[in-house]
């Protein structure tokens, strides 16, 4: 037979039941995301100096793609919504 392991369990007011377990992840995922978010500023900064490196013809056709896809996923997100 397997072992089971045991899981303290709280009922609400409302009903609604608090697991033990939920509590550590609950604890633990905003570090997840402070060190995600961190990560993802450190490859923006990378990319922003590599591009901005490679000079001002470059940096203008980025520039204009990227405001042409922010442009187009706005465009996306507003006919969907419609509907």
């Amino acid at each position: 037979m397997a072992a089971r392991t045991r899981v303290k369990q709280w009922v609400m007011p409302d009903g609604s039941m608090i697991v033990a377990e939920d509590a550590l992840l609950g604890m633990l995922f905003p570090f997840w995301q402070l060190v995600i978010g961190l990560c993802v500023l450190l490859a923006l900064g990378a990319a922003a100096y590599r591009l901005a490196a490679r000079g001002p013809s470059r940096m203008t056709t980025a520039l204009v793609v990227t405001g042409g896809a922010v442009v187009g996923i706005v465009l996306l997100s507003y006919l969907a919504g419609g509907f």
